[in-house]
């Protein structure tokens, strides 16, 4: 009887051991900025955390909806046609949804998308949402850089009204984004991204570090507290910035943010100039995620019609190399452009000539694409 016992003991003494290491590994997890999170975003979470150590998940923008002389056939990806594989990240954009357009900036049906993205995550892929929203203050294009455009829809400004009747929409459209599991789907939400440049209206050109961390807050609280959207990872993401202090600049604060990134694309045939760059800035955002308990991420990046044969290989790979970058990025693949008389894609499609190089950066041990993605059951 006192052996029995003494197995007893041990073996609940196991239990709480194995107890008390699950939950040392759950407080390590990273967590989102909000507190309310749905389980599956929870899981996103600590699961690109996790995966970053060793990977960089590869995404492509509006890859499932056309791609260099195709538009909307079912199952189909550039990316699948080169690799026999999908991306691990579907990058889409809710331009022109705020004036209850049909169709996005791009032309895709905003019915149509919210299939693609339902594919996806069926998938068990990743899903991330910019939004080229109207500049509130005039409506015009996302482009305009009217002064004082942030000041006048702040709370108390005179266009407040208009941007939360946009922002109504917006939660109306992420709200509608089911699996067919009937769960809401996860998103990396990239609100007023490249904030670091000039060219959007919400841009530090036309608005102080106080209007833009005011704008993001009020957005971010607004869309998670007011309209309950628990299912969505808010992406800080910037264009340039010189360091640690400048990326920081206009950061909204943590309880705001749960991705570092920033956009950066190679102009010109100096790949090594672009590469060394792109470290650079990639070192200094994983170095903050770390200290903040956040992720990093390469937001939007690429080589215009890739005329570097081996640039995925030789410029991009070696940006990556070794850094915890959870996801990278690459923008769509328009196709022919008649008025500017151009190639306009940024992922190779069968035939191009880097496809051999791609497909090399595709079985790098560091790069992930959707299937070995789906073996991690990144939302479970």
């Amino acid at each position: 009887m006192a052996q029995t016992g003494n197995k007893q003991s041990n073996s609940i003494k196991l239990l709480l051991t194995g107890a008390m290491l699950l939950c040392i590994v759950l407080l390590q997890a990273q967590k989102p900025s909000d507190p309310l999170a749905t389980p599956e975003a929870r899981h996103l979470y600590a699961g690109l955390d996790r995966l970053s150590k060793a990977h960089t998940l590869f995404g492509h923008q509006d890859a499932l909806a056309y791609g260099v002389g195709w538009k909307r056939i079912g199952g189909n990806s550039d990316v699948k046609n080169v690799t026999g594989d999908y991306p691990a990240v579907y990058g889409w954009d809710l331009g022109l949804l705020e004036l209850d357009s049909s169709r996005n900036l791009d032309g895709i049906p905003f019915s149509l998308m919210r299939d693609y993205i339902r594919q996806g995550y069926d998938r068990e892929a990743v899903i991330t949402i910019s939004w080229h929203l109207r500049n509130p203050f005039n409506l015009e294009s996302a482009w305009d850089t009217a002064a004082g455009s942030v000041r006048a829809i702040l709370p108390g400004g005179a266009k407040h009204e208009v941007y939360r009747n946009w922002l109504d929409k917006l939660a109306n459209y992420l709200q509608s984004l089911k699996g067919s599991n009937g769960r809401s789907i996860p998103i990396l939400f990239r609100p007023f991204h490249e904030l670091t440049g000039n060219w959007f209206w919400w841009c530090r050109n036309v608005c102080t570090p106080e209007e833009f961390i005011a704008l993001w807050r009020f957005t971010v609280q607004y869309l998670r507290d007011a309209k309950g959207l628990h299912q969505l990872l808010f992406v800080y993401n910037t264009a340039e910035f010189k360091d640690d202090a400048d990326f920081l600049l206009r950061y909204p604060g943590d309880d705001v943010v749960d991705v570092l990134s920033f956009d950066m694309y190679q102009h010109g045939d100096n790949r090594a100039a672009f590469s060394n760059e792109a470290r650079r800035r990639l070192a200094i955002i994983c170095k903050l995620a770390a200290d903040k308990k956040k992720i990093a991420a390469f937001a939007e990046t690429g080589y215009e019609a890739i005329p570097d044969a081996t640039w995925w290989t030789e410029a991009l790979l070696p940006a990556l190399r070794g850094l915890p970058v959870a996801w990278v990025l690459v923008w769509r693949n328009h196709g022919y452009m008649p008025k500017e008389k151009k190639m306009h894609h940024y992922a190779p499609y069968k035939g191009h000539p880097s496809s051999t190089d791609f497909i090399k950066f595709y079985n790098d041990p560091q790069m992930m694409f959707e299937r070995k993605l789906r073996a991690q059951h990144i939302y479970r």
